[in-house]
C-alpha cells in the first residue's frame, strides 16, 4: 500500500508552508501539488484553486456507492504557524521520524490529519473500496490567518464544490485524553468537537484633547482607555451552558464517577480534575485585551488611544455579551469589529456523532466519546455558512504523559507514530461505514 502514514506526515512537514498572517506566507502550492499527486494516484480527480499565486487549495470528490446519501466533507489545512529553529531541538521543517514520533511544525496542526486522510485514500485504492456516501476532500490554505485565501474564499467563490454536504469533520477532536475515574480505573476520553465559540475581535478607540504631559488634562484618551480596559478585564462573565458544554460536563462526570452539579459549574470543574481543561474556557464568554497603541512621546498626551480585545462568544450569547461590553467600556470609548465570525454549533446527538463514537470504540474498547465546545476557531466557521454541521474529529491515540494540547503552535511539535496509525484505522472505519 506504499508509504506508511508517518512517512506521508513527515513529507508534508518538509514543505515549509509558514503563514505569518496579513497575506505574508511562504505559500501552500508545493504541499498542495504533493497532495494532488497522491490523490491522483488514489484514483481521484483533484482540482487546485488559488485566489492569489502560491496560496493553493486542493479539492476532490470521492463518489460513494449510495449516491442518494448526503455527502460528507473532510477538510484540513496545509499552512502552519512560524517556528523559530533556535528554540527547537530538531529542525522544525526536517520531518524527522525518531523515538516513536514524527517531529516538526504542523505535526499535530494539522498535517497529521492530512496524512491520515491520504493514507485512507491510498488504502481504498489498493483494495478497490469506496465509501457509502460521497466524500468531499478539501486541503486548504490560510487557516492560520483569516481563511481569506482558503476556506472562506472557497465558500464564497466555489460553493458548488461542496454541494450535497451536510456534515464535515476536521481538526481539534477525536484524540485520547487518558484519565482515571474516581475509583482509579483508566478512562480513555475522546472529545469530539460539536461547537466552537465565535470570534468577535474588537478595536476600542478613545479620543481626547492632546496636550503637554506636564499639564492637567481631564480629557486624556489614554486614561479613558485604561479605565475601560480595566473594567473589561476585571469583569467575571456569567456561566452560560451551551448544549455541547452541558453534555461534556454530564457525560465526562458519568465516565469518571464524579458528581456533576450544573448549578455549581466551578465546583464541578474542580472535581473533574484534568478533564476540566476541555471545558473551563467554554463555560463563559471571554474578553481579553491583547494589543495597546497610544502616544509617540513621553511628554505628549495623545489625542487618540486604541486597544484590541480578543472576544470569544458562546453560541446564542452575542447580543447579551456586546450589550455588557458597551456598559463596561462606557460612552467615551468607541468599539468596532476587526473580525466577526459567529459561533458554530452542530447537534450534540446525531448519526454522525454515533458513527464517530463507534469507530473509536472499535479501535479502542475503552473509548468514551463526549461532545465538547472548542474555545478557539477553525475553518468550520466558513463551512457552517453553507449549512454544514461541522465536527472536530481528527482521531489520534495518545498515551498518558504526552501533552497534546501543548504541541499545536508549540516548540518541538510532534505526533506519535502509533497515534497516526490508530487514526488511519478509525478514519477508515468511520468514512467507510457512516
Amino acid at each position: 500500500m506504499g508509504e506508511q502514514v508517518e512517512e506521508l506526515c513527515a513529507e508534508l512537514i518538509r514543505f515549509d508552508t509558514t503563514n505569518r498572517g496579513h497575506g505574508q506566507s511562504h505559500g501552500e502550492r508545493a504541499a498542495a501539488e504533493f497532495v494532488a499527486a497522491n490523490l491522483t494516484d488514489a484514483g481521484c480527480a483533484p482540482v487546485l484553486l488559488e485566489r492569489a499565486p502560491l496560496r493553493s487549495n486542493v479539492v476532490a470528490r470521492v463518489p460513494g456507492t449510495e449516491p442518494g446519501l448526503d455527502a460528507l466533507l473532510v477538510h484540513g489545512h496545509l499552512d502552519v504557524v512560524p517556528a523559530d529553529p533556535d528554540e527547537w531541538s530538531v529542525p522544525p521543517f526536517a520531518g524527522e521520524i525518531r523515538d516513536g514520533y514524527v517531529w516538526g511544525r504542523g505535526a499535530v496542526d494539522m498535517k497529521d490529519m492530512c496524512a491520515m486522510v491520504l493514507t485512507v485514500l491510498r488504502r481504498w485504492a489498493a483494495e478497490g473500496r469506496r465509501p457509502r456516501r460521497d466524500v468531499v476532500l478539501a486541503f486548504l490554505a490560510d487557516e492560520e490567518d483569516r481563511g481569506d485565501y482558503g476556506a472562506h474564499w472557497l465558500v464564497e467563490a466555489h460553493p458548488e464544490l461542496f454541494a450535497g454536504c451536510t456534515a464535515a469533520i476536521s481538526e481539534s477532536g477525536g484524540y485520547t485524553v487518558p484519565l482515571r475515574s474516581a475509583s482509579g480505573e483508566p478512562v480513555h476520553l475522546y472529545p469530539v468537537g460539536t461547537a466552537e465559540r465565535g470570534t468577535a475581535h474588537l478595536m476600542l478607540t478613545a479620543t481626547g484633547r492632546a496636550g503637554h504631559g506636564s499639564r492637567r488634562n481631564d480629557d486624556n484618551a489614554v486614561v479613558k482607555l485604561i479605565g475601560a480596559l480595566s473594567r473589561l478585564a476585571g469583569h467575571t462573565w456569567p456561566v452560560r451552558l451551551t448544549p455541547a458544554v452541558r453534555a461534556y460536563l454530564e457525560r465526562t462526570g458519568a465516565a469518571l464517577g464524579v458528581e456533576v452539579d450544573l448549578s455549581d459549574v466551578d465546583g464541578t470543574l474542580a472535581r473533574l480534575g484534568p478533564a476540566a481543561k476541555l471545558a473551563e474556557n467554554t463555560v463563559r464568554n471571554s474578553t481579553t485585551p491583547t494589543v495597546l497603541n497610544a502616544g509617540y512621546k513621553v511628554n505628549v498626551i495623545p489625542g487618540v488611544a486604541q486597544a484590541q480585545v480578543d472576544v470569544r462568544v458562546l453560541p446564542g450569547t452575542e447580543e447579551e455579551l456586546l450589550s455588557e461590553v458597551d456598559r463596561l467600556i462606557g460612552p467615551s470609548v468607541r468599539r468596532e469589529f476587526s473580525t466577526r465570525q459567529p459561533p458554530v454549533q452542530a447537534p450534540v446527538d446525531s448519526p454522525w456523532f454515533t458513527a464517530m463514537a463507534a469507530a473509536l470504540a472499535a479501535e479502542d474498547p475503552a473509548a468514551v466519546a463526549v461532545p465538547y465546545c472548542l474555545g478557539g476557531g477553525t475553518d468550520a466557521k466558513a463551512f457552517a455558512q453553507l449549512g454544514i454541521h461541522c465536527f472536530g474529529f481528527a482521531p489520534l491515540y495518545l498515551r498518558a504523559g504526552f501533552d497534546y494540547r501543548a504541541m499545536a503552535h508549540g516548540v518541538d511539535e510532534r505526533v506519535p507514530v502509533e497515534g497516526l496509525r490508530f487514526g488511519v484505522n478509525v478514519l477508515d472505519r468511520f468514512l467507510s461505514t457512516v
